[in-house]
């Protein structure tokens, strides 16, 4: 039974995005040459924040994903009591605050408004027009975050937050394509519903490459191996927006955003 619980918990925080997130922010760390203290820092900052956030919206969205007949979400499925997700989500939120000033105050408040930032896109931003707004703001400061830990607390390079946030609203739109009939039905309306399906699918794929472009190119300027890099995406994405398997867009966001992160991290690229 407990097994069973803990299970059903893993699955209502988004796992995949949680993790993602969480492995980008540790990439970022390590390349910026923090002590291990350091990564552990961010890690386990950016986790549970990460935790807090998924498991916010499976409570708030629970009366949504039963009318949406979403029964692979644990409490829509009965598998959960609502109460137990909340105080799971609180006890994440209250972890996340001192570990996030583990790495200093002003890194701290900087994960902590990006925190703030998706918790509002859970409570109410994904039905408005800004929806957009959350996901720039929480990607954006994620590297600031990691970079303001260093000491002497420097700001990272203007490129490094752009691309961040470019490629994060680009995941906003390709995680909501999957979702648009049912998030109608249920009142939500944020502004990919508002460009209707192809505009919100081709919309991602102009985000995604806009922030490839800005993370491959910018830092580093044009050599023959990022550009090759950046082909790749852009035909990837191009293809996926001609042959749309909408369920598994967020997850070609996820690896779009792999990929540029690992080329960043194993060139060497300098983030602060």
């Amino acid at each position: 039974m407990v097994m069973t619980r803990i299970g059903a918990l893993a699955r209502a925080c988004h796992p995949e995005p949680a993790a993602a997130v969480t492995l980008f922010a540790t990439a970022m760390a390590i390349s910026t040459g923090r002590t291990a203290a350091g990564v552990v820092a961010v890690a386990a900052a950016v986790g549970t924040g990460q935790l807090s956030v998924g498991w916010s919206n499976d409570v708030i969205d629970r009366h949504r994903d039963t009318t949406g007949g979403r029964d692979e979400k644990p409490l829509a499925a009965g598998d959960l009591a609502p109460r137990t997700v909340a105080v799971a989500a609180g006890a994440a939120l209250a972890a996340c605050v001192p570990i996030s000033f583990a790495s200093g105050w002003p890194a701290g408040w900087t994960h902590l408004a990006a925190v703030a930032s998706a918790w509002a896109y859970n409570l109410g931003l994904k039905a408005t027009r800004w929806s957009l707004v959350p996901y720039a703001v929480s990607f954006g400061l994620l590297p600031t975050f990691v970079v303001l830990g260093l000491p002497g607390h420097p700001l990272p390079p203007t490129w490094l937050p752009l691309a961040a946030a470019l490629l994060g609203c680009g995941a906003h739109f390709a995680n909501t394509l999957p979702d648009l009939a049912t998030d109608a039905r249920t009142g939500v309306r944020g502004l990919p519903h508002r460009v209707g399906a192809v505009g919100a699918r081709w919309i991602a794929v102009l985000l995604l490459v806009a922030g490839s472009v800005v993370a491959l190119l910018g830092p580093a300027g044009v050599d023959a191996w990022r550009v090759l890099v950046l082909v790749l995406v852009a035909v990837l994405t191009v293809a996926f927006a001609r042959r749309p398997d909408d369920r598994q867009a967020f997850r070609a966001a996820l690896a779009i955003a792999a990929l540029d992160v690992a080329v960043v991290v194993a060139g060497g690229t300098r983030l602060r």
